[in-house]
């Protein structure tokens, strides 16, 4: 059986839902369209998407297109919600990214390209809405090439673009102008084809022309461009064509070993953990055994998504996507049976902190119940617990993500929280080298373990390693594995309480004492030997800093460029034309909010900014310090007396 997991991405408001239903539509998967505006889609099931208007979380929806089968996977477009998006990338075979003739390339568009050209995603572009008032289809067509970096081939021209009855026509690829774009563009990768070209077009039949196309889209070297309006069905024939046809699929082994990945989690009416599962290779069955990374759990029930519907099955095999209950131990990340199946896309982490309180004293404990089992279905909204002050703290790509949570915990679990003000998450960077030891039976540790541990920066983005530098053979793997465990969840609160980002832990000594020793010598010791390392190299606190590109009226430029002097924003390009000035740079992303609250009033509501995260740097100053959650490894004795051990 051939399969396809198509992915449909986009900015907000690109039209990414409405296309989603007009290809299910026009596979026969729905009898009737839905429409965003009523609230009334195949794939925003949620009572707070259908009354927003935007998808929140990912949704899967089987589908038939040619000799094709698959699972169309729609995701959200706003930023506040790229964790969804993120969990999804790493199962796509290829994707549809979504782009509007009217506002273009949109700071979400590229940061969603981005990550599909990283992870090696083919990928095919539908501009959409070519039927509304200030469609630019061929402007868009040269921002596709100058923005994303992408090489885009028109596949569709577009008459009276911006009008009502603007109309699509699909470009044949044996008639100009797309036999010549296609003979140019694919020759640059093909030296046979581009000889053809040159010296006998006649070989070039459109058959040779479409499986060159494939060839090169399934490799990314090329990006097939459709037009269309999704609302009215215009173009979307050709984009159908093209899923069925351009876009590589895959062939699962339903008879080989089990395979998958857990990428999202809910809960059922009931509270029992619901886990969403594509299986890559192998058959699951119903009461069998899966093998998680924390251990067996037995399968109770398996409901798959085919024919527009989710419905019961004894079975999931390779290929599916099957939402499967009885996991209680099951996270949003697990390897199902074997080696985990490809990568998350590792977008920035969220950059936003906010306090959470529970609107009466008494639903405390429900509140922190209740944000641990949201926690599970969004992992990265990171809930920390300050247990000696007693409060909660989530972290946020935005203030929409925040009042989402807010309404589904008063909608889902009928409690009322009141929420802070957001604040920027500062990380910290190891400087230099530094190293930590302690000996068993030495003091002053207590500990019936030796561990020693150095620490050293990595490249900037590169995230956090561990590696051992001991033979691992003198003691049991369950004790590397806990000293390995423990660093991760040390790095977290770094000297000044932020989270250690780019760092390389090393073990460089390690003992225990048979039969004493246990793991939780090992998970005790890690965090003190950890902070002496890194008091050691010491480290430096660093702020985020996004990528703006803001467009403004001609007159308003004076104004806007003093605004961006005083939130000390570097502008890195601008272009002026056609009386409207676009400018592209970065800012410290606390400054971004007070900039798009003064930007309407600064341009008559003309001009309009967008971000996306960018970087890291260091911030002058003194070191802001984060209130510290458990015992304090960088103060030794403070530590010891928390855990209520004493020097041996």
């Amino acid at each position: 059986m051939r399969t396809l997991n198509l992915g449909i991405l986009a900015h907000v408001d690109a039209g990414k839902t409405s296309l989603t239903e007009r290809l299910l539509f026009n596979a026969g998967v729905i009898d009737k369209l839905g429409s965003v505006d009523t609230g009334n889609t195949q794939t925003d099931t949620l009572e707070l998407e259908r009354q927003r208007g935007i998808t929140i979380r990912a949704a899967v929806v089987f589908f038939v297109i040619g000799e094709r089968v698959g699972n169309l996977i729609d995701t959200p477009g706003h930023p506040d919600f790229i964790a969804e998006v993120e969990r999804v990338l790493g199962l796509l075979d290829a994707a549809v990214v979504v782009v509007s003739a009217v506002e273009g390339v949109q700071a979400q568009t590229r940061v969603l390209v981005r990550a599909l050209r990283r992870l090696g995603v083919p990928f095919i572009i539908f501009v959409n809405k070519v039927d509304r008032p200030g469609a630019r289809y061929r402007d868009v067509m040269e921002a596709l090439a100058a923005q994303l970096s992408v090489r885009p081939i028109a596949m569709s021209s577009v008459i009276d673009a911006g009008a009502k009855l603007a109309r699509v026509e699909a470009l044949a690829p044996g008639d100009e102008p797309l036999f010549s774009a296609l003979g140019e563009t694919l020759g640059e990768n093909d030296e046979a084809l581009l000889d053809d070209y040159v010296v006998a077009p006649d070989r070039l039949t459109e058959a040779r022309l479409w499986r060159c196309l494939a060839d090169q889209v399934a490799r990314g070297l090329v990006h097939p461009v459709f037009a269309g309006a999704a609302m009215t069905g215009a173009g979307i024939p050709a984009l159908a064509s093209a899923i069925a046809t351009i876009l590589p699929e895959r062939r699962p082994d339903p008879d080989g070993p089990v395979a998958g990945k857990i990428f999202k989690i809910e809960r059922g009416w009931g509270g029992e953990k619901l886990s969403y599962i594509y299986l890559n290779s192998g058959t699951v069955r119903l009461r069998q055994s899966l093998g998680l990374p924390k251990g067996l759990e037995r399968v109770t029930a398996i409901h798959v998504f085919e024919a527009g519907r989710v419905h019961g099955a004894e079975s999931l095999r390779a290929g599916q996507i099957a939402r499967v209950s009885g996991l209680a131990g099951a996270r949003i990340g697990d390897a199902v049976g074997g080696n985990p199946l490809g990568e998350w896309a590792h977008f920035a982490p969220p950059a936003l902190e906010t306090r959470v309180l529970a609107h009466r004293p008494s639903d405390k404990a429900a509140l922190w119940l209740a944000l641990n089992q949201m926690a599970e279905q969004d992992p990265l909204i990171n809930l920390r617990r300050n247990e000696e002050a007693d409060e909660v703290y989530v972290s946020l790509y935005g203030e929409v993500q925040k009042e989402v949570i807010q309404s589904t915990l008063l909608t889902d679990f009928g409690l009322e929280a009141r929420f802070e003000e957001s604040t920027v998450i500062l990380v910290e960077r190891p400087l230099g080298t530094g190293s930590g030891l302690q000996i068993l039976f030495k003091e002053p540790n207590p500990f019936l373990a030796t561990v020693g541990l150095r620490v050293e920066p990595r490249a900037p983005g590169a995230g956090n390693s561990f590696a051992l530098e001991v033979d691992v053979g003198q003691m049991p793997v369950a004790f590397y594995r806990a000293v390995e465990e423990t660093v991760f969840e040390t790095l977290k609160q770094g000297i000044f309480g932020w989270q250690v980002i780019d760092c390389h832990v090393a073990m460089t000594a390690a003992r225990h004492s048979s039969p004493a020793s246990t793991a939780a010598d090992f998970r005790q010791l890690t965090p003190w030997v950890l902070a002496t390392a890194l008091s050691a190299a010491q480290t430096v606190l660093c702020e985020p800093v996004d990528r703006f590109h803001l467009v403004a009226p001609m007159e308003n430029l004076s104004g806007v460029l003093t605004l961006l002097a005083k939130s000390a924003a570097a502008t890195t390009d601008s272009v002026i034309a056609d009386g409207v000035a676009r400018l592209e740079g970065t800012m410290a992303s606390q400054m971004v909010q007070s900039v798009q609250q003064q930007l309407p009033g600064l341009t008559s509501g003309a001009g309009t900014m967008e971000t996306s995260f960018d970087h890291y740097a260091p911030i002058a100053g003194p070191p802001r310090l984060r209130r510290r959650s458990g015992p304090d490894p960088f103060n030794g004795t403070e530590y010891l007396l928390r855990l209520r051990v004493v020097p041996i």
